[in-house]
């Protein structure tokens, strides 16, 4: 492939963090590959979680570090994490202890929305 920059084995690409410093992260378990939830991080959530091999994100609404599972016991352990081929997304692949959704489900992704055939 020519025309898309890569980095060097072992390098990590220049992650690309939106106006406010925040990079969107989708958490997805490491085996089963169910998507679980999406939260956001800042360069100090994400430093942390590949110093700690725990996932650590930036809570908007709170305005500070949020280490998931710190007060629920439901952590992620982070096996990988990939950037997309604009680096402006992050892929978490997780062992999730207990449920990834604050309401109890194992994933945040559980409500359908039905769709409507088109018009016509």
């Amino acid at each position: 492939m020519t025309g898309f920059a890569t980095s060097p084995p072992g390098a990590m690409p220049p992650i690309k963090f939106d106006a406010n410093g925040l990079v969107t992260a989708v958490v997805q378990d490491a085996t089963s590959r169910e998507v679980l939830m999406v939260a956001w991080m800042n360069e100090e959530s994400l430093r942390l979680t590949l110093e700690t091999g725990f996932a650590t994100y930036w809570s908007r609404s709170r305005k500070e570090l949020w280490k998931k599972g710190a007060t629920s016991g439901c952590l992620q352990r982070v096996r990988e994490v990939r950037a997309d081929c604009d680096a402006d997304t992050l892929l978490l692949l997780v062992d999730q202890t207990g449920p990834a959704c604050h309401t109890g489900s194992t994933s945040c992704f559980f409500q359908h929305v039905p769709s409507s055939p088109p018009a016509g």
